[in-house]
């Protein structure tokens, strides 16, 4: 019977061992997905048009309005320094908005949950379509 005892034995502590590696195993907490984790989708470059604020209609007024003036006697120079102002206004509105154009880079990431959400930079930026990243403090960073 000494035989048959053992081996009862034997097999009692393997299942012992069986059932206690499985309970440590199945109470370990489940990772939790990141959701602050994501893949960046699209990097794409904005123009961002500029705005006159109405300094460079003046200045261009004044300044198509003496240009114009120089040119022309009697009614001619009348003409001439009315188109002279008006050329000018619309010059120096469109010099200030192009002046004032800024160009953007938009980093779009889709995140753990699900959604979406785009970073937006004043410099070129190195990530691609496709990087692991993670948000921390409302800023994107490599994982």
């Amino acid at each position: 019977m000494k035989p048959y005892n053992n081996c009862i034995s034997h097999i009692s502590r393997i299942v012992i061992i069986s059932v206690i590696i499985g309970i440590s195993v199945l109470s370990q907490p489940a990772k939790a997905a990141c959701n602050e984790c994501g893949t960046v989708t699209d990097v794409k470059t904005v123009k961002i048009e500029g705005h006159g604020s109405g300094v460079g209609i003046v200045a261009g007024g004044v300044l198509g309005g003496v240009l114009g003036h120089q040119i022309g006697g009697g009614r001619g120079n009348t003409l001439t320094t009315i188109g002279g102002a008006a050329g000018g206004a619309y010059a120096g509105n469109e010099v200030e908005k192009k002046s004032k154009t800024k160009t953007k880079y938009q980093v779009t990431v889709l995140l753990g949950d699900g959604s979406t959400k785009t970073f937006t930079y004043s410099s070129h930026t190195s990530y691609q379509i496709g990087d692991l990243v993670k948000v921390i403090n409302g800023k994107l960073t490599r994982q």
